[in-house]
């Protein structure tokens, strides 16, 4: 199959047969034989860096290469090195106490694991799924992204370069490629995209009984407490919501401020895009939105909390004029927006930021609360009874406090949603033991 066939069910259940039969054999692989596995991943990597950062800044129209160095290489190289060099610990049986004889869980491959990837940073899922996958000695199929079909065609190449079929295999196309690929009866399968999608994703995995790791996103809220550093606060915040122009799943989605420092918060902000992004026109680090069709949503929420009178706030240092076509987005603040507004309703993944006013702290922790269950949460502050209090009456994926998206990062954290922002979790151990089946074993004595 080429990178740029179009499959039909046929052509996909075809590769997933031919990895079913070659998971069954012969031996699960041992450590050495993933590990070998893993070492080709890392060597494509190291080998097409280049290439990676190019094919991304074609998909976007423009792309920040730091941040493209960053997430699509660096952070999974991070996280293939480690899983070779935890794996022997991982795939050594768990001792469980037992009356008389013995008792273990021993954790085994599940066969064939099917992985389908977002757009925004496609490499890093690739292969950060790509370890799980391979460390629990499964063979594996992914279909990447359309949105982003350079990068998506560069992936597959270098998966061939690698890797036998009936080993690891990608599979590309548009979204009728993605629905056939998610009826397959994989035995398990990862998805990271849009809540929307996931639901079908769901739907069709239990046709055939397929366990499934979503993780969805959702509208990730940073709370302000009155005992933060309000500058190191918001500057976290802007920072976090500008890498890739917001166009991350963990990042801050709207923010929660005291009312008093809903000014100041404007205004560090403002400083803080002046002196990271002077200028957003031409400059390579600024980030442009994917496609023009999520270009239109982004001004859709912009126009519509206009015609209701919200002010916003255009972070444009230079005070450019932005052309529609190259779809760069200046960062933009809502100032205390409706929450009957669609930017309030919808994930935004992009660089726009409402921010909201509470007069006391548990507003702010009833107004989480009162939506749905995201997949980061971040505060800032310190006072200790006020941490306590997000720790345990909010519910999300993850937490990350006095810092914004980090949680995600950590390797030795599982990654995952809760409620509508996903469910099971994947990275490191985790990761390992989601596309492991975990065994009881028990020996009479």
């Amino acid at each position: 199959m080429t990178a740029t066939a179009h499959p039909d069910d046929a052509a996909i259940r075809a590769i997933l047969q031919r990895q079913h039969a070659a998971s069954r054999a012969g031996e699960p692989w041992s450590a050495e034989q993933r590990i070998e596995l893993i070492d080709r991943a890392i060597d494509l990597l190291v080998r097409h860096e280049a290439a990676l950062i190019e094919a991304l800044d074609a998909d976007f129209g423009q792309r920040s290469p730091t941040f493209s160095r960053h997430s699509d290489v660096l952070s999974p190289l991070a996280t293939l090195r480690q899983t070779r060099d935890e794996l022997h610990q991982w795939m050594q049986p768990e001792r469980r106490q037992a009356p008389r004889g013995e008792a273990w869980v021993q954790y085994q491959p599940l066969g064939v694991v099917g992985i389908v990837t977002a757009w925004n940073v496609p490499a890093n899922m690739v292969f950060k799924g790509l370890a799980g996958a391979l460390a629990a000695g499964n063979r594996v199929m992914i279909k990447p992204s359309e949105f982003n079909p350079q990068t998506s065609a560069l992936i597959a190449g270098m998966i061939r370069e690698a890797y036998a079929e009936d080993e690891v295999a990608v599979v590309t196309g548009p979204a009728e490629v993605g629905q056939a690929f998610c009826r397959q009866p994989f035995d398990h399968l990862l998805f990271t995209g849009a809540g929307s999608i996931g639901r079908h994703v769901l739907r069709a995995a239990a046709e055939n009984l397929v366990p499934v790791t979503l993780e969805l996103g959702g509208k990730s809220p940073a709370i302000v407490s009155r005992s933060a550093d309000l500058k190191n606060a918001a500057s976290k915040i802007m920072l976090g919501k500008l890498m890739n122009a917001g166009q991350l799943c963990v990042a801050p989605d709207y923010v929660l401020v005291p009312e008093e420092s809903l000014d100041a918060f404007v205004e560090i902000a403002r400083a803080v895009v002046a002196k990271v992004f002077p200028t957003l026109a031409d400059n390579p680090e600024y980030t442009a939105v994917i496609n023009a069709r999520h270009y239109q949503r982004l001004c859709g929420y912009l126009d519509e909390a206009q015609a209701a009178g919200v002010e916003l706030v255009e972070l444009n240092p230079a005070g450019e004029t932005l052309d529609p076509a190259r779809r760069k987005l200046a960062p933009t603040l809502l100032r205390d927006p409706g929450d009957g507004l669609q930017v309030m309703q919808d994930e935004i993944f992009g660089p726009l930021l409402p921010v909201k006013p509470y007069r006391y702290f548990d507003e702010a922790i009833a107004y989480v609360n009162a939506h749905p269950r995201p997949l980061g949460l971040y505060w800032f502050g310190s006072d200790a009874g006020e941490e306590r209090a997000v720790l345990e009456r909010t519910c999300s994926g993850g937490v990350t406090l006095n810092e914004v998206m980090h949680h995600a990062g950590l390797e030795s954290l599982p990654f995952g949603g809760v409620g509508h922002s996903g469910m099971g979790a994947y990275h490191g151990i985790d990761g390992f033991r989601t596309f492991s089946h975990a065994r009881a074993i028990y020996r009479a004595g």
